[in-house]
């Protein structure tokens, strides 16, 4: 479980794809354990070596399948985030870390302090995000916005957000990782299986 605050940026040193991708990342992480739960730009994986500066993932088939991650290179920077102890504080929302699909860019605006961004996310994302509601774009925790039209969430980047995360340099076009507010995936649920 995480909370879609970045704790860090990290960058990727290598990518071996062999049955899914390993990923070797460079971070600035202290004690990071083996077996430890990261999300990387959303995606929850496991720690599989702690290395000096770093550590290694892997994202098996089903993983590439949902995400971008099979189309990462070496020196790509990525958002990360440490899974949540009991007793931290909760800056975001429940974030799973469990990407739902991916979005694509379709405008970014500035107005004066923040950035406006729209995204174009998956029908299943759409269905449960609602206004000034949560959503989860590469790991970040993101106050809806606007709803300006079917199938786009538009969220908007304060200052601290864009030079604190990769988000700050995304452009029209860019695809993003997101994950739909949990409490929504779970009313949806709810009502589907009602007679």
């Amino acid at each position: 479980m995480f909370t879609g605050i970045v704790d860090a940026v990290g960058r990727i040193e290598a990518v071996k794809q062999n049955n899914g991708a390993e990923l070797r990342i460079k971070a600035r992480y202290r004690g990071v354990k083996k077996g430890e739960s990261i999300a990387v730009n959303g995606a929850c994986l496991t720690v599989e070596r702690v290395l000096k500066g770093g550590f290694t993932v892997h994202a098996v088939a089903t993983t590439l399948g949902r995400t971008l991650i099979g189309e990462w290179q070496t020196g790509r920077a990525v958002n990360l985030e440490r899974a949540v102890r009991a007793g931290d504080r909760l800056g975001g929302h429940f974030v799973q870390g469990h990407v739902d699909g991916v979005g694509t860019v379709e405008g970014v605006a500035d107005a004066g302090d923040a950035l406006l961004v729209d995204i174009r996310v998956p029908r299943e994302v759409e269905e449960t995000t609602v206004l000034h509601g949560a959503i989860t774009v590469d790991g970040v925790s993101l106050t809806v916005n606007t709803l300006p039209r079917s199938g786009v969430v538009q969220v908007s980047l304060v200052p601290f957000t864009r030079a604190q995360t990769t988000l700050g340099k995304l452009t029209k076009g860019d695809r993003v990782h997101v994950e739909a507010d949990v409490l929504g995936k779970y009313v949806r649920q709810l009502c589907r299986s009602q007679p």
